[in-house]
């Protein structure tokens, strides 16, 4: 039973069910779209580098943007309005992919959805750490990334389903077209409708947020300036950023992991079927991820933290080097995009939890925004080089790249020492 207290003995409260829910919509929406990107970039003649560039660039913005939104959230004791608008920005944002015909109203798209991110990602974190007691994070961001990330399995499968039925219908697009023209203008009109849909689970993410959730009331603390809050940083947690960050160097997005696939397998499927089955293939990792994140986080109290991150550093770091390798199998793809679900979840929950290992949450806002900015920043350069490498040289030199980079971020993580435990 669902508790309707905000923190206490029970894990799964109120709050923690409707961050869940919310991230449940939100991804549905965003992987929706996600799940179709490389393919439909592919259909208006943008390149890998391209690919790569975008997926940096709004990367980039999204950390810059997570550093000002904690520290704010800080400063002025309020996090939940701004969250609310983080998540109305995403899901407006997807939807003008519908209308792009050349690669810079998608780079736009992307940017803007990645700035609503920005804003929500380290409030909503700070929110939900402080909503159950120390001992239970893990559970809760556990919880949370497993019901992210059924929004993440969810958007995939509703891509397949619309991608099959408009190939099995042709005349079903000529129909909408006749209501909406834009979305069945070529190239890539199968791909128009998948997009403009995204609005739907995107709006009720932010009903849910905004209707569901209740904030702790904080004290504003105006005096604090940005210089108070990164001094208060503690020395370890600067440590742990560093590796995180590190490896961050090396975890490019998931669409060049799709495009890979998708240009292996085309030769022997052909370009519809290999588009599909890469739809399934993104599909498959986030039922892995979405599995793994719970127990992966419930489990975290029983390890050295950063060790145990590690371990999942390593995941990664391994299945970078995989990608590197030109083989064309279906079951290999499988086994891959399985492994990258599993560090996925490994990472994202970890990270979460480890913040509130170093910082209390009178700076919380901040010390999530920092993760988020250098996580960010990795994630630019990790994409762009990825993108680069495989445009310049292949394939496997991009890959090889963010399988050596991965594992110097991984051996920082594990040498690390042990950090504070259960802070408040």
């Amino acid at each position: 039973m669902i508790q309707k207290n905000i923190s206490g003995k029970s894990w799964l409260n109120r709050n923690v069910f409707a961050f869940g829910l919310t991230s449940f919509l939100s991804d549905f929406g965003h992987e929706m779209a996600t799940a179709v990107l490389p393919q439909f970039m592919q259909a208006i003649g943008a390149s890998a580098a391209t690919l790569g560039l975008i997926e940096g660039s709004a990367d980039a913005v999204s950390s810059l943007v997570k550093l000002g939104a904690g520290y704010r959230s800080d400063q002025i004791g309020q996090r939940k309005p701004w969250t609310v608008l983080g998540y109305f920005l995403t899901a407006i944002a997807k939807a003008l992919f519908a209308f792009a015909f050349s690669w810079p109203l998608i780079m736009l798209g992307r940017v803007l959805g990645w700035l609503g991110r920005g804003i929500r990602g380290p409030l909503r974190d700070a929110m939900l750490a402080e909503s159950v007691a120390p001992e239970l994070r893990g559970k809760a961001f556990g919880f949370h990334r497993a019901s992210d990330t059924a929004g993440a399995v969810v958007g995939p499968l509703a891509a397949y389903g619309l991608l099959s039925l408009l190939a099995e219908n042709p005349g079903l697009l000529r129909k909408i077209g006749e209501i909406m023209p834009f979305l069945a203008a070529p190239p890539g009109e199968t791909f128009r409708l998948i997009f403009f849909l995204t609005l739907i689970p995107g709006i009720l993410a932010v009903v849910s947020f905004a209707y569901l959730v209740t904030e702790s009331k904080r004290e504003a603390n105006q005096t604090l300036s940005m210089r108070l809050a990164f001094k208060g940083m503690p020395k370890e947690y600067r440590s742990f950023l560093i590796a995180v960050g590190l490896f961050g160097m090396a975890d490019f997005a998931p669409t060049l992991m799709m495009l890979r696939a998708a240009t292996l397998l085309e030769p022997q499927m052909g370009a519809a079927a290999a588009s599909r089955l890469t739809v399934l293939l993104y599909l498959w990792r986030n039922v892995v991820y979405a599995a793994a994140s719970y127990p992966i986080g419930a489990l975290s109290t029983k390890f050295p933290r950063g060790k145990y991150l590690a371990c999942g550093y390593g995941i990664g770091v391994i299945t970078f080097l995989a990608f590197a390798l030109p083989l064309s199998s279906k079951i290999w793809f499988a086994l891959l995009f399985a492994l990258a679900g599993v560090f996925i979840a490994w990472e994202d929950t970890i990270e979460g939890v480890a913040v509130r290992d170093y910082v209390g949450n009178e700076l919380a806002g901040t010390a999530y925004g920092i993760l988020g900015t250098v996580n960010g920043v990795g994630d630019f350069i990790s994409s762009f080089l990825v993108g680069v490498f495989w445009s310049s040289l292949g394939p496997s030199w991009g890959f090889g790249y963010a399988a050596v980079v991965g594992a110097i971020g991984m051996v920082r993580m594990f040498r690390l020492p042990p950090a504070l435990t259960k802070i408040g």
